[in-house]
């Protein structure tokens, strides 16, 4: 069973966790004699939002329908997910909640049920947020500007003291040339990362979290170097009090409390410095996200691990055993595109790339030891619903759908016959456009339409699939392709010398790949000189030698290609027994 003893000496959390809910149960009450009047039921008022319904938390019962109409990000915390920080369309910033440790901001540690506006961050606009079990705040603005608050008797806030800090407070030393891109926070210890890849850490410390080596509490943000030294970073999390962190080479690395085997490393002690996990060597891992005291990893091949502590299920094993190496999570034959955990609960949640979300873990209390097939729409649902206490495991992003940006009014007429003044003949069917959008947005159109006086062009070198989705990748930003088909428009991108466009034709094959096609997809890398599409598709192809090799593609393969596989196969020790 995995530890749960209390960080808070002198205040059990399960003392703070009572005071907090009593706070709010008398708060409800008072907002329902209050409010009611005003207040329609929050499901009714959010139909517009169509990427999430806020609703789902109960803590937005407290707000009105026009409040909850301007909301735009939100995050639910606290130690019974009675606080809430939102931002509004106006970059206004609202706190609303039990306040306890001065975690609103406001200047007190008095209880609000009227959102009350956090005047010092007005005008910021949030990147990232992330919170503690104090709790205490974390705030990342996007212009890389941190500001901490909240509970601070572990030094987590960064400024240099242990006193609760009532308002938001910039946190510059050590960071002041440096922008902040992310922000992770574990029950009082706190990590951000930098957009040069480096990462600072600050707080509690008794289990090596903070990675300096001596168990010290750290008072202000302190790079973490050892093995990252000259490592880029690219995504952080912190469990109750351990850290982790993803590299660019898809290594993951871990340092703090490994009582429960939450660092993966084989072993159940301490780590005061970062390690790498061994156990995943070979396996290129983009994301890592951590429960209270178990970890999730995302590979990109869509595949999850999970290790760590495992009473509840949260692993996802299908039995109760804590693991202390990576163990794959089974969901489904789809690949997985998003993880979900947050340090305050058991729970774990998983999007696949056909929009199903899964959960398990503590769910309402109970057990479920293997992934569960949920009728959400997104991860963040799982926790409105299931997690205990009901927080959100990521900053919450609400667009409206009465306004649209520029950017979606020109998807909207993509292929609009009405206001089109082209036409692209490709295998006797048309596609609509615009000269003046082709223009702007690619060189190749821009030359070949300057002096173009026709209104019908006729394309016989790529497919109708291909060149569609070509076209509308200029007016979206985004393609929706099968890999065979991307292939095809990594081809296009290729002739049309549009870098961004290949790189996003790789992104789609590397999600699609499979043992059937794995051979197919390697040698279109190899032609059209994508390096590091051929090396994904390679090692693919060697962790799952056995069945590509008995693949039609295989027997089929180029000569050449075949060639030069086996030797570089051979190379990296495929064929040794």
């Amino acid at each position: 069973m995995e530890e749960e003893r209390p960080l808070f000496y002198g205040e059990s959390s399960k003392v703070r966790e009572n005071h907090a809910l009593g706070s709010m149960r008398s708060l409800w009450h008072e907002a329902y004699i209050v409010r009611r009047p005003r207040s329609p039921p929050v499901q009714a008022t959010l139909s517009s939002l169509k990427m999430l319904d806020v609703g789902k938390w109960p803590i937005f019962s407290l707000c009105s329908e026009e409040e909850l109409q301007l909301i735009r990000q939100a995050c639910v915390f606290g130690n019974a997910g009675n606080e809430v920080l939102y931002s509004t369309v106006n970059d206004e910033i609202f706190v609303l909640g039990t306040n306890c440790s001065g975690c609103l901001g406001l200047g007190d540690a008095q209880s609000t049920i009227e959102p009350r506006r956090l005047d010092s961050l007005s005008g910021k606009k949030i990147a990232c947020l992330s919170y503690g079990s104090g709790p205490h705040v974390v705030l990342a603005t996007t212009e890389g500007e941190v500001f901490t608050w909240g509970h601070n008797a572990y030094s987590q806030l960064g400024n240099g003291t242990t006193n609760h800090g009532l308002v938001p407070c910039q946190i510059s030393t050590n960071l002041s040339n440096k922008q902040v891109i992310e922000v992770a926070c574990g029950s009082y210890h706190s990590l951000v990362l930098t957009s040069d890849g480096e990462v600072f850490a600050w707080g509690y410390n008794n289990s090596g979290q903070v990675g300096s080596g001596p168990t010290a509490n750290q008072p202000i943000p302190r790079r973490v170097t050892g093995c990252l030294q000259n490592k880029v970073v690219v995504n952080i999390a912190c469990g109750q009090m351990c850290s982790m962190a993803v590299v660019d080479t898809g290594e993951v690395y871990v340092w703090g409390y490994n009582g429960n085997g939450q660092l993966g490393l084989g072993s159940g002690g301490n780590q005061p410095t970062p390690c790498r996990v061994a156990a995943l060597q070979g396996i290129r891992v983009q994301r890592v996200a951590c429960g209270y005291a178990h970890t999730l990893v995302l590979t990109d091949e869509g595949q999850v691990y999970a290790w760590g502590a495992n009473s509840y299920g949260q692993l996802g094993t299908g039995n109760k055993s804590n693991q202390s190496y990576p163990t794959p999570v089974v969901v489904e034959k789809d690949r997985i595109i998003e993880i979900a955990a947050c340090h305050s609960t058991h729970t774990s949640a998983a999007k696949t790339q056909g929009g199903h979300v899964y959960m398990w873990g503590q769910c309402r209390g109970q057990s479920v030891i293997l992934p569960h097939l949920t009728h959400f729409s997104c991860t963040d649902d799982v926790f409105a619903c299931f997690a205990t206490p009901a927080v959100s495991w990521r900053l919450l992003s609400v667009e409206p759908d009465d306004h649209l940006t520029v950017a979606e009014s020109l998807k909207r007429e993509f292929d609009n016959p009405d206001t089109a003044d082209l036409k692209f003949l490709v295998d006797g069917k048309y596609i609509y456009a615009h000269k003046v959008l082709l223009k702007i947005r690619c060189e190749h159109f821009r030359s070949s339409l300057e002096d173009c006086e026709d209104d019908i062009i006729e394309m016989s070198e790529f497919s109708y699939p291909v060149y569609r989705a070509f076209l509308e990748y200029l007016y979206t930003d985004s393609i929706s392709l099968s890999p065979e088909e991307a292939v095809g428009l990594l081809d296009l991108a290729t002739f049309y010398r549009e870098n961004r466009l290949k790189k996003l034709c790789q992104q789609t094959i590397k999600q699609g790949i499979c043992e059937e096609n794995a051979i197919a997809l390697l040698s279109a890398a190899v032609k059209y000189d994508a390096q590091d599409l051929e090396d994904f598709c390679f090692r693919f192809c060697i962790n799952h030698l056995t069945v590509v090799t008995q693949t039609s593609g295989f027997a089929e393969m180029d000569h050449d290609l075949l060639k030069n596989f086996i030797s570089k196969a051979s190379r990296v020790g495929a064929f040794k027994n």
